[in-house]
């Protein structure tokens, strides 16, 4: 089997236009809350993914799945979660599954953002 090759993206949101319709939703208030709660942070695109990075360094990622987006942290095992939504096995990097805009925990994201904002 062939190694797929990752899709390159010139912007955000030429990434976030590539994502299906249910996605764009997600992805729109995912995005409206970094934006309201940590404008600090630049949309882009790294690894394929929508991200979002302080400087050059990136805090924040959304990845698609067939039935959900992950909303996620690269520094997320040094994030404090009491609400324990933050998932995910790696050394650093968690995310929070984000099915349906109303199930989007909102002040938890702003919280966990606000750490991201704070650094180690």
């Amino acid at each position: 089997m062939k190694p797929q090759k990752m899709k390159a993206y010139a912007s955000f949101d030429e990434w976030k236009r590539d994502q299906s319709a249910s996605h764009q939703k997600l992805v729109n208030a995912l995005s409206r809350i970094v934006k309201e709660s940590a404008p600090e942070l630049t949309p882009t695109v790294k690894w394929g993914q929508g991200c979002w990075t302080l400087g050059d360094v990136p805090k924040v990622y959304m990845h698609a799945e067939p039935d959900h987006v992950q909303f996620g942290f690269f520094a997320g095992s040094t994030l404090n979660d009491p609400e324990a939504l933050l998932v995910g096995s790696g050394k650093h990097v968690r995310h929070v599954k984000v099915f349906t805009t109303k199930g989007i925990p909102r002040a938890a994201l702003v919280a966990l953002l606000k750490q991201v904002l704070q650094g180690p």
